[in-house]
């Protein structure tokens, strides 16, 4: 019998620790060497492939951020294809990061484009923000085990602050309603491991919730951005973390670009797995240190 997905990735996280690798990839990003004589689409599926070479056995998951993809019309979407296909054929584990947000027939195609066919992944990305009613349609999917879902809770950028943060009538922050909503969605669907598949993208630059939101929402799994260039630490992100497991944490930028920090654009493979186990280590012995 199959592992349920949320299974798998307790299991990856066990396993080869914490980091989820963004694949967010800019054409400037790569190297010029690697675009000589391909075609954008080419040059992108080559890096990430070898990105994803290096990295495999260091990382729970791998992001796919689609605006990247989308920006350069059919020959991103290609390459995004082709990249999910390569994923799957190595048999990791993939989030979508679509961040889609619209209800009833709308939301239905989204996803059947995102969990079947040629864009299938692991884990999507929603938006909360138009009500339950836009996470609804996906339950089906999440129902087989098959597929999960992160959906936005209180997220790591600046601007968080101008909805997520506001208080409630029930005494409540906007994203403590998200959160508690999802919760209990989910609890029909506790795997085996302790947590469902409704994860909750949650920002690890506002440290100061960290304990008490991993214990508000103890049975979801987090996507933890916000790590190295938003300035989330390796001591913050181990306090959303239980006992080093129940969140994946993405680093795209930091990763993607470590052969910058080494002038070393020809192995840029090598750079990123080194940049990929620096961060694993680093975050374990912060979960360490919180013991």
């Amino acid at each position: 019998m199959n592992k349920y997905i949320i299974d798998k990735l307790f299991d990856r996280v066990e396993k080869n620790g914490v980091v989820c690798v963004g694949l967010d990839t800019s054409l400037d990003y790569i190297p010029e060497f690697l675009k000589e004589g391909r075609s954008s689409e080419d040059a992108i599926v080559e890096f990430n492939k070898r990105i994803i070479d290096a990295t495999l056995d260091v990382a729970a998951c791998f992001k796919v951020q689609i605006a990247y993809y989308e920006a350069l019309g059919i020959e991103g979407l290609l390459a995004y294809k082709r990249t999910l296909k390569y994923l799957r054929e190595k048999d990791a584990i993939i989030i979508a990061d679509i961040k889609r947000g619209d209800i009833a027939a709308t939301a239905k195609m989204y996803a059947k484009a995102h969990f079947t066919g040629d864009f299938e992944a692991d884990f999507i990305t929603l938006s909360p923000y138009m009500g339950m009613d836009s996470i609804e349609p996906y339950i089906p999917y999440v129902a087989t085990g098959e597929k999960g879902i992160f959906t936005l809770i209180r997220t790591s950028n600046k601007g968080a602050e101008d909805i997520e943060y506001l208080d409630t009538t029930e005494h409540k922050k906007v994203y403590h309603v998200v959160g508690d909503k999802l919760m209990e969605l989910g609890k029909d669907f506790v795997s085996s491991c302790g947590y469902h598949p409704l994860g909750g993208v949650i920002g690890c630059t506002h440290i100061e919730e960290g304990k008490e939101l991993r214990k508000r929402f103890n049975k979801m799994f987090f996507l933890i951005p916000g790590y190295g260039a938003q300035g989330g630490k390796a001591e913050d992100v181990a306090m959303y973390l239980n006992n080093g497991n129940g969140g994946v944490v993405n680093s795209s930028r930091g990763i993607l670009l470590a052969y910058k920090k080494h002038n070393n654009e020809k192995e840029f493979d090598k750079c990123a797995r080194a940049e990929a186990i620096k961060m694993r280590d680093e975050i374990r012995e912060a979960v360490r240190n919180l013991k």
